[in-house]
């Protein structure tokens, strides 16, 4: 299917060939008719894009100073490939989408397939959409009309917010398109609305649809026009649609305001306030989210968990029911505002129209008819990458296949194999566009949204599962029942339950004939700097006392890796790294362990004892409370008279060791290159298994109990 994509670096727009996305639990698949360009949001991103760096970088401080701050600490190399790595990655365009349901997920009830709809989904052909992000189209609704309902519902929202009453006068700062459904919005209120703006076609639109209107550039002053309107008194709301970096719309709002009026931004204007302005008139201002109650709830959102009507009577759907409902009735007009209309393959002429001079308003994008691309054909879930069509099997070299190609998958994990001489065979990703993008970047043969076609395909040898933490225990049995050798990003499982099918699932697949090999992602075994450790410590015939210090940096309550079901929590998902880093170094199992968590935490700061089969203590204190400007990563090891610290992976000092006193590296090594170059070359009969699979089972448990005492 084609899709709208855009280069975060360089800002060019391209019209792409992407695999169909793959369609979720409480999700549905939809064949687009329509898509609106939303010419206020798309502009800003294609306008980052064609920034240069320096322009980026003042568009984004806020970045800048995380860039900063990781080049401290991890160096300059490191904090360079992260930034470039994140610019390559092409930016999906487009929220405004009408079309039919081809495919109904798990979980969706009121939808099937045949259905006309409205969602937020992409400039695509086929799109992938929440049910809770998507309403049934009114039969008397056109495509072009229904096209609007995404904006509609970013404008009722902010005038919820407002909450008019019969009768009231209401300033519209800004007549775009969402200015502009305002204004109709405020009308069928009841409202009497000033509109302001500095382009004639636009006061004219909104005069047109009942507004009184203020034009800027004719040098009339708005809030003297506000005071006349509003006869004498004041404003009751000022509705702020612009998108500007100045302050002088929210100061002239609450000039424009009685008092106690409200103020509410929808658009994008400074927010350099007067205290003075608001003290006064005991203003109120609020800043409005979207479309409306569940945006950016994962529960709403994901899993689609609605909202009780009795208690949120108006979420993001609702809204857009009622947009729908208003053009159902005539009582929003949008057909005013269509200014424009291309066809998908000329997508690249309408975002340069939206970056011109061209005056403009509502662009339309026109998809092919159902009759034109058969369904089969739109929805196929693999594309074969130009270029590596036909390409032989290398003699000796494994063939890999990736499922999945997020951030850490595509900047370390990916480059890592490639590195060592793997043979790329094929990268799935669920929505296709992260897919496609690591499939070119990285010269694999094939892209998929259907992890199937990696564990059928017999140029695979082994399957490297990279996905959502909750997903990886299902995908390494299923790999492992094909027959695949299998490379878990950590962690293993999220309970005792997976693991136990996980080792049946090897078990089984052993007793078949040559049995798979199976390891987790432990890169920090194989840094350089802990393989001279290691070296050392044997030396020494002594237990040894290990202090690990992880300066995890916090991450908010509601992000999915400290979800129980879907990361499983920041112990079992990312300090599990540092319990197999001390079972590596002590190179003895572990025999107990005792764990404290900080009571005002979510479970993420703590201190994790583990005691050791030689007589050897390790202390975890993985800790989310701390400061970004220090580094990550400090571990000290006692043992024998002598001491060896270890500094974020760049530096290993020794103290009392005879011939060795410092090891440092010019950048970072965490031992990512390596590790994915050992697991080649036991896969591929060159060496022998770089982790044991007893070690790595035994670090998973370990995990997992660690994560279950720490909890609540």
């Amino acid at each position: 299917m084609k899709q709208i994509l855009q280069s975060l670096r360089s800002g060019v727009t391209e019209v792409a060939e992407v695999p169909c996305p793959a369609v979720g639990a409480r999700q549905v698949l939809i064949r687009t008719t329509r898509t609106l360009v939303s010419a206020g949001t798309e502009r800003m991103l294609v306008d980052f894009g064609r920034a240069g760096l320096v322009g980026k970088a003042r568009q984004q401080p806020e970045r800048v100073r995380q860039v900063l701050a990781k080049m401290r600490t991890d160096g300059l190399a490191p904090t360079l490939e992260a930034v470039f790595s994140k610019l390559d990655q092409p930016l999906p365009l487009g929220y405004c989408n009408v079309g039919t349901v081809i495919e109904a997920g798990s979980g969706v009830a009121g939808l099937a397939p045949g259905d006309r709809v409205v969602s937020n989904g992409r400039h695509a052909e086929a799109v992938a959409v929440p049910l809770n992000l998507c309403a049934r189209v009114p039969s008397g609704v056109s495509d072009d009309a229904a096209a609007f309902t995404v904006l509609g519902a970013i404008a009722l929202q902010g005038i919820r917010l407002v909450q008019p009453t019969l009768g009231e006068a209401v300033v519209v700062t800004g007549l775009g398109l969402i200015g502009l459904m305002t204004v109709q919005l405020l009308r069928a209120h009841g409202c009497r609305v000033l509109g302001i703006d500095m382009d004639p076609a636009k006061l004219r639109l909104a005069e047109s649809f009942g507004a009184t209107t203020v034009d800027l550039a004719a040098g009339v002053d708005p809030v003297a026009a506000a005071e006349a309107f509003s006869r004498g008194r004041g404003v009751d709301a000022v509705i702020i649609t612009a998108s500007t970096k100045s302050s002088e719309p929210m100061h002239q709002a609450a000039l424009m305001c009685r008092k106690r009026g409200r103020i509410v931004l929808v658009g994008v204007a400074g927010l350099e306030l007067s205290r003075a302005d608001f003290y006064e008139k005991e203003l109120q201002f609020q800043v409005s989210c979207s479309y409306g109650p569940g945006r950016y709830d994962p529960d709403y959102e994901e899993k689609g968990q609605d909202y009780p009507v009795g208690f949120v009577r108006w979420t993001q759907q609702r809204n857009f029911e009622a947009v729908l409902d208003m053009l159902a009735e005539g009582r929003l007009d949008v057909q005013p505002l269509i200014s424009h209309r291309f066809a998908l393959d000329d997508a690249a002429e309408a975002y340069d129209l939206v970056t011109g001079g061209v005056p403009s308003l509502g662009i339309l994008l026109d998809y092919p008819a159902a009759g034109g691309v058969p369904d089969a054909e739109l929805t196929r879930r693999t594309v074969v990458l130009p270029g590596t069509a036909g390409i032989a099997t290398v003699p000796g070299k494994a063939g890999i296949g990736f499922v999945g190609s997020g951030n850490y998958a595509t900047g370390v994990l990916i480059p890592a194999f490639r590195t060592a001489g793997a043979r790329l065979v094929c990268v799935a990703s669920s929505a296709g566009v992260t897919g496609l993008h690591a499939g070119r970047k990285f010269g694999f043969e094939k892209t998929t949204t259907d992890a199937a076609v990696i564990l059928d395909d017999p140029a695979v040898d082994a399957v490297v599962v990279a996905t959502r933490h909750d997903s990886h225990a299902s995908f390494a049995c299923s790999a492992l029942k094909a027959g695949k050798h299998v490379f878990v990003e950590k962690p293993l499982a999220l309970t005792h339950a997976e693991l136990e099918r996980i080792e049946a699932g090897h078990a089984a697949a052993a007793s078949s004939g040559v049995a798979p090999l199976l390891i987790v992602g432990f890169n920090r075994r194989f840094a350089p700097h802990v393989v001279k450790a290691r070296a050392l410590l044997a030396g020494t015939g002594e237990p040894k006392s290990f202090v690990m210090t992880v300066n995890a940096g916090a991450i908010p309550a509601d992000h999915w890796t400290q979800d129980r079901a879907t990361g499983g929590g920041r112990i079992v998902g990312e300090a599990c790294h540092f319990i197999d880093l001390l079972r590596f170094l002590a190179d003895a199992p572990i025999v107990s362990f005792d764990a404290r968590a900080m009571a005002a935490r979510t479970g993420d700061t703590a201190s994790i004892s583990l005691s050791f089969a030689d007589g050897s203590l390790g202390t975890i204190h993985y800790f989310a409370n701390g400061s970004r400007s220090f580094p990550k990563e400090r571990l000290e090891i006692f043992s024998a008279g002598r001491i060896l610290q270890l500094d974020n992976f760049r530096k290993l000092t020794g103290f009392g060791w005879k011939g060795f006193s410092r090891m440092s590296l010019w950048r970072q090594d965490k031992g990512q290159k390596a590790c994915a170059a050992a697991f080649l070359r036991a896969i591929e009969g060159a060496g022998p298994p770089p982790i044991p699979l007893a070690e790595t089972i035994e670090v998973a448990r370990v995990s997992i109990d660690v994560a279950e005492a720490l909890r609540p």
